[in-house]
């Protein structure tokens, strides 16, 4: 698992495969992490991919009941992205992605 896996499941229509971007996040954080991201951080992460998509990717997002970063309830769009690998489903523009975590 890894990288390749969140590629993959970020194109699964390029082979045909129909699934939300809810389940294809879902997967993402419960099978390409250990352990295991609970599925209750799926749509704060569809917003943060959106948000960085948007180049909003200071967007404070609410995080879920019982998640915390950095002792806050919310959380900017670029670190959910970056601390989840979502970078597969941002925009690319064939050299780079639109948002540089570095």
């Amino acid at each position: 698992m890894g990288n390749n896996t969140s590629s993959e499941l970020a194109n699964l229509s390029e082979y045909g495969i129909d699934i939300s971007l809810e389940q294809q996040i879902a997967i993402q954080l419960t099978s390409n992490h250990y352990p295991p991201i609970p599925t209750t951080m799926v749509q704060p992460c569809i917003q943060a991919i959106n948000a960085c998509n948007a180049d909003e990717s200071d967007l404070e997002i609410e995080l879920p009941e019982g998640v915390f970063y950095k002792g806050n309830t919310t959380a900017p769009a670029w670190a959910i992205v970056s601390q989840h690998h979502l970078d597969a489903w941002l925009d690319y523009d064939g050299d780079e992605y639109y948002l540089d975590f570095e």
